[in-house]
């Protein structure tokens, strides 16, 4: 059991996935342990409950927005599959975020309960470290508590980034503020090309909205950039309006309430001399240009925690990437240097961070060929290498890619666009490894959730294609793909 010299055996900062699950863990094998969350106001004031950002801000309101704008295309296609429904159809705003906000509220609750059964100390107060062992804790009134403990894990997560921009912060919004937002954001603005920015404006376009999302660069860095641009090419035919190479400069606010954009184009791409100013007015801007790390009021430095100074994220060390450079304090989940930002990632980690702990366990996190998926309107899911990081890291010559243009069987009555249903497997030419694998299609996070296993375990093309697909679905088109690249054949499914 843990050391009474201190208060705690061990205290986790931050009540998001990541630290709740490592937490309890911890609770569970029988360590006294302290779980301090607290949600400093967004520039818009927005604030919430347990559980982080993927509960309250992120990955569960996303989905279920997301969610209620597929019911808006079905209901649309509904008639020709023999439904009688009104020509026009209204969707309310506050119907939904009222019923996204009581789901978020239920889990809060929830997470308490959970963190009271397994007799986690839960405090709404952030933690400020004194020394090593020694964080300082302050609620929101202003009162301090003193607490020490044996370890810490820090789970502190990101929080919306904003530009240096007259009016940002003043009139914009972000991801923290739109799932609450209680009024309909009428014609909106995107600003950003990351996932984030591209499944809010795919939602609020599928929700009836005027929206044009303003890009600087690339769509989804990091993500297969063939994917990333038939995901942009589906959303602007879906009636998302798309600005590249474009840079907001100011947000001014109008007499009516409505927010003047101003913004800089440049025609030869990012670093590019500019080529003219354009401006509009728009209800509400959505800023979504990244995200940053919650560590650079934790005062780190008086622990001793290394941290890249320019980015805020913490360097875990060679032997244990979870922990720290003060051998009793880890970090889990996004604050992590160059580890995937997804909310199971930081899940799985704190559970065998806390086994590895307190239960002898020697298992540690692998962050190789983790899936994913982007929820837009046309769902890309994805494991594994994209296509250009195969090609750089084994050579062109080495891998081979199958690929496949397919119609989903749900599409044809309705007659909905499918050009940008696509699949594509990225293999070792030497043996066949699937070294990625990439779907663009509905209910991709469903499909490569199974395909991810696969790839995990080290599957080859040819063992994928032993297996008897399940008819008529779209995910049999993966076992089915024979088309390569290097071939030049066309790739469009035609038949069974």
């Amino acid at each position: 059991m843990g050391s009474n010299q201190y208060d705690y055996d061990l205290i986790v900062i931050g009540g998001g996935s990541g630290g709740l699950a490592c937490s309890k863990e911890a609770a569970q094998l029988g360590r006294r342990v302290a779980v301090l969350d607290y949600v400093d106001p967004s520039p818009q004031g927005t604030v919430w409950g347990l559980g982080g950002t993927c509960v309250n801000v992120g990955c569960i309101p996303k989905k279920l927005m997301h969610h209620a704008s597929l019911l808006g295309e079905a209901v649309k296609g509904a008639a020709k599959y023999g439904w009688d429904v009104p020509q026009e159809t209204k969707h309310s705003w506050e119907v939904l975020v009222g019923g996204v906000q009581n789901h978020l509220r239920s889990l809060n609750w929830g997470h308490r309960v959970a963190l009271k059964d397994k007799s986690v100390d839960y405090l709404n107060a952030y933690g400020t470290f004194v020394d090593a062992h020694t964080i300082k804790a302050t609620t929101r009134s202003g009162k301090e508590t003193i607490l020490t403990a044996d370890r810490f894990v820090i789970a502190t997560g990101m929080r919306p980034k904003y530009p240096q921009m007259e009016g940002a912060r003043e009139y914009a919004h972000s991801s923290d503020d739109l799932f609450s937002l209680q009024k309909p954001p009428g014609k909106t603005l995107v600003v950003g090309a990351s996932y984030v920015a591209l499944e809010c404006a795919g939602f609020l376009t599928g929700l009836g909205y005027d929206v044009t999302v303003m890009m600087r660069s690339i769509p989804l860095r990091g993500f297969d950039q063939q994917m990333a641009e038939l995901v942009i090419d589906n959303m602007v035919s879906h009636g998302t309006r798309v600005l590249r190479g474009c840079v907001p400069q100011q947000i001014l606010k109008q007499a009516s309430g409505e927010l003047a954009v101003t913004w800089q184009r440049q025609t030869g791409g990012p670093g590019s001399a500019v080529d003219a100013d354009d401006s509009d007015e728009f209800s509400t801007v959505l800023l979504a240009i990244g995200r940053e790390p919650c560590t650079k009021s934790l005062n780190l430095d008086v622990a001793g925690v290394k941290m890249n100074e320019s980015t805020g994220f913490i360097v875990g060390s060679e032997e244990e990437s979870e922990r720290t450079s003060v051998p009793n304090i880890y970090a889990i989940g996004d604050v992590l240097q160059d580890r995937p930002e997804l909310t199971p990632v930081a899940i799985k980690a704190g559970k065998l961070l806390a086994r590895r702990l307190y239960d002898g366990a020697t298992e540690h996190m692998d962050y190789v060929n983790v899936p994913t998926t982007v929820f837009t309107p046309l769902e890309y899911g994805c494991v594994g290498l994209s296509e250009e990081n195969a090609v750089q890291l084994h050579g062109e010559d080495n891998v081979e890619v199958y690929h496949a243009f397919y119609k989903p069987l749900e599409y044809i009555i309705p007659e909905r666009n499918h050009q940008q249903c696509y699949i594509k497997m990225v293999c070792s030419r030497q043996d066949e490894k699937i070294l990625g694998l990439h779907f663009l299609g509905p209910h991709a996070g469903e499909v490569i959730q199974g395909f991810g296993f696969a790839v995990k375990c080290g599957a080859t093309r040819g063992q994928l294609t032993s297996v008897v697909g399940i008819h008529p679905t779209c995910a049999e088109e993966v076992i089915k793909m024979h088309v390569t690249k290097r071939s030049g054949e066309d790739a469009t499914v035609t038949g069974c």
